[in-house]
């Protein structure tokens, strides 16, 4: 897999703020694996203050459960990389935040942390808008740079889908 870099994630943080700025959208992120590697893209763009509210970096569980209020029993029953996890984290930050719209990611980056179920490179994105949560499941083939630079770049080309499809 190819280095996405970031170059190319700021290009798609101009047309999500180009999007969500005609529209009158609010963003926030939750994110995991990524490690503010999407809220960096977005704040590289002049101007991202008037659409990007927030971004909470729940690496560890119990941030997640914190700050995001994931409830400690999805993270029991489904892992911290699952489908459950990520609707709930992107949840928990559009509420913190107040935001239009809210993206999570969640993912085993690698090199280590890999299992017979959940595979290095599997990623799970979340978005939540209009009391609605959808999740995107992913499985990136990279280094562990490749992997989140993957992840953070669905989930800005997410986010983007979902700003354009609400009516400006």
């Amino acid at each position: 897999m190819p280095a996405i870099g970031t170059d190319a994630l700021v290009q798609a943080a101009v047309r999500l703020q180009a999007a969500c700025l005609e529209r009158g959208l609010t963003v926030a992120l939750g994110e995991s694996c990524t490690g503010g590697l999407v809220a960096h893209a977005i704040t590289q763009v002049a101007g991202s203050s008037r659409y990007f509210l927030g971004g909470v970096v729940s690496y560890a569980d119990s941030a997640k459960m914190t700050l995001l209020r994931v409830p400690e029993e999805l993270i029991d029953r489904h892992g911290a990389v699952s489908a459950e996890v990520a609707g709930a984290m992107a949840s928990g930050v559009r509420r913190r935040f107040g935001a239009d719209l809210a993206a999570s990611i969640t993912g085993i980056a690698g090199p280590d942390g890999g299992t017979a179920d959940k595979s290095v490179g599997l990623t799970f994105i979340g978005l939540a808008h209009d009391r609605q949560v959808s999740t995107r499941r992913f499985e990136w083939g990279g280094d562990r740079s490749a992997n989140i630079e993957a992840s953070a770049a669905a989930a800005i080309e997410w986010l983007i889908e979902s700003a354009e499809a609400v009516q400006a």
